[in-house]
């Protein structure tokens, strides 16, 4: 092959492939979003959600089959969260956004009222639940307390609400979705059960459950606790001082035994009662660090929604006079 010949066989290379994304971007102005994703070829379609929670069930459900991606990470408090610009870049760029709801995410509001007009899916969970199965929420009357995870019950009845749109992005896959999901709710049966059996070894005057947050509402209604907390159920609510001194007083007047901060929320008004009990003559433990609104790390156990649950049933029952396995359900939390 001569060098004119090497020239023109450059030159039709070139053509082609910049004719091939002009033919992808027509066709991203005429085809609906699963067969856009079957142009692309290999490109796997996105499902964004929001938080750890959220990210689980999707994750579960797909199966390996999309690219599931979570917002906002560990630590951090949904409550608070405020997107950034490259945020809500990824929320308009992604194939479907799936959320939590009743107002967890309340700085996001307009963005996912934007996702919507581009005609991308918007799923929120919680709001897929019987209003009149949720907590009303004092602070927002048009919201239920946003909180479902923490009874096992209620968010395996939340999670079919994901596999619609998941089927919408890949139809072929719907029926390996609807197993991969029914075998992510017996697990999640199978800790509700563990719940019940630990958590009942709790004695009668040590079922009191004290967080930072009011966002164990549903989890002591599911187990028999009375939950007393701090804040209220948004986080943007003030850590009230009449508040704290009333639960410094139950807990010496009813000798509570332990107190539990949470990793999402800062732990000064926790270590506050504490100190206030102690005051009292009432030796109160920090009973450990439940995690509420956001899991653990990604990658491990407790980064995962059973081993976030697993860590909180554990840990609770352990720190109020129960009797658990030392590393819990399965065997996997951290000694």
């Amino acid at each position: 092959m001569n060098r004119d010949d090497v020239s023109t066989a450059i030159h039709v290379n070139r053509s082609s492939r910049v004719g091939r994304r002009v033919l992808l971007a027509g066709l991203g102005a005429v085809l609906p979003l699963p067969a856009l994703a079957q142009a692309r070829g290999s490109r796997m379609p996105t499902a964004l959600c929001t938080v750890g929670m959220v990210g689980d069930v999707v994750r579960e459900t797909a199966g390996g089959r999309l690219r599931v991606e979570t917002l906002i990470g560990e630590g951090v408090d949904p409550h608070l969260f405020r997107p950034t610009r490259s945020d809500i870049a990824r929320l308009l760029s992604a194939d479907a956004v799936f959320g939590n709801g009743h107002r967890l995410e309340g700085r996001m509001g307009d963005v996912m009222d934007r996702v919507r007009g581009t005609g991308r899916p918007v799923v929120l969970l919680a709001e897929s639940l019987p209003r009149e199965r949720l907590r009303a929420n004092p602070d927002y009357p048009d919201a239920a307390d946003p909180h479902v995870w923490m009874d096992p019950r209620l968010w395996a009845d939340a999670a079919p609400a994901a596999l619609p749109p998941l089927a919408q992005l890949v139809p072929d896959a719907r029926e390996g979705f609807a197993d991969n999901l029914a075998r992510y709710r017996a697990r999640l049966a199978r800790l509700d059960t563990y719940a019940e059996e630990v958590l009942a070894t709790v004695p009668q005057n040590a079922r009191v459950l004290v967080t930072a947050h009011d966002a164990f509402g549903y989890f002591g209604a599911r187990y028999g606790f009375e939950v007393e907390s701090i804040q209220g159920i948004s986080t943007e609510s003030e850590a009230n001082l009449a508040a704290i001194e009333a639960l410094v007083r139950k807990l010496a007047e009813q000798r509570i035994p332990a107190v539990f901060a949470e990793t999402s929320v800062p732990d000064r008004a926790v270590r506050a009662l504490i100190e206030g009990a102690g005051a009292r003559g009432q030796r109160v433990a920090l009973g450990g660090n439940l995690f509420s609104d956001a899991m653990g790390k990604a990658g491990t156990y407790e980064g995962t929604y059973e081993g976030m649950l697993d860590h909180n049933i554990t840990t609770i029952a352990r720190a109020l006079g129960g009797r658990v396995p030392d590393r819990g359900l399965n065997g996997r939390l951290a000694a």
